[in-house]
């Protein structure tokens, strides 16, 4: 008997008459936990797709309160919201949008110290944020539980996104082996940002999330989702280019991994 009732149903009736949905699919789509990290540019785009589409619990977690220059792309924040927080601003919009989903926010900064007991609550991570020591930290957590994720980064009309299936794929670590240091790298304070790069990419991100949820006991999930790839976008000059990247064996977050697996195996 299906866990949906019948105005879920007729909610996502277009999503379950799709030949790779179906009511089952809809069923784990409502079963699923997905933690999004970050609610601005990216985050926004992702939870309204992702609790549009049925997505039963969704985790959202974002220290910062909304600010004025947020909202050319911050688009589930409105100008009423500014110096709220930014987990609360956008639960409120979720809630309005889809009352059948559970929402859990922590109005705080993820770090060493609560990354791990955070997201091994969730099934499948969306990174985004907007620094790169969140996006390292989230790999590194992931690729050590075994978590799927993915991860976007994005700057004035382009961007790039690449998904991770630790043990079955490279990790952003294997591809961007550290941190770079502060003052090395333009933030999009620097450069700017338009709003519709923003929204692209977070929409490719809950696709993202979404294939993962539907296809992962799949055999051909590996075709389905940007694993071992990297998608590069430039929407100036609407460039897309793929590239293809592979595991690197002297990443240090997938021995890490390998460490923290074998010993797991002996308790």
């Amino acid at each position: 008997m299906s866990n949906l009732s019948e105005n879920e149903k007729k909610k996502y009736v277009r999503q379950i008459i799709l030949d790779n949905v179906g009511i089952r699919g809809q069923e784990k789509l409502k079963e699923s936990k997905i933690l999004v990290v970050g609610s601005g540019g990216l985050g926004s785009s992702v939870l309204y797709y992702l609790a549009s589409s049925g997505v039963g619990t969704l985790g959202i977690i974002d220290k910062d309160l909304v600010e004025y220059s947020n909202l050319n792309r911050q688009i589930i924040h409105f100008e009423k919201d500014v110096g709220k927080s930014k987990t609360q601003s956008a639960k409120e919009k979720l809630s309005l949008l889809n009352k059948d989903i559970t929402i859990n926010t922590y109005q705080f900064e993820i770090n060493s110290l609560n990354a791990e007991s955070i997201i091994a609550d969730y099934d499948f991570i969306v990174e985004a944020s907007d620094n790169f020591e969140t996006k390292f930290l989230v790999n590194d957590t992931c690729v050590k539980l075994g978590k799927a994720f993915t991860i976007a980064g994005v700057m004035k009309f382009e961007g790039q996104i690449m998904t991770v299936i630790p043990k079955f794929s490279a990790c952003y670590r294997c591809v961007f082996s550290e941190i770079p240091e502060p003052g090395t790298y333009p933030n999009s304070c620097e450069l700017g940002i338009m709003g519709t790069t923003a929204g692209f990419f977070g929409i490719i991100e809950a696709n993202e999330a979404i294939k993962y949820i539907l296809f992962n006991d799949s055999d051909s999930i590996n075709d389905k989702l940007l694993v071992n790839k990297i998608l590069y976008v430039d929407l100036e000059s609407n460039l897309f280019d793929t590239i293809i990247i592979q595991k690197n064996e002297e990443c240090t977050a997938c021995e890490k991994a390998k460490k923290h697996r074998y010993f797991e195996s002996l308790t």
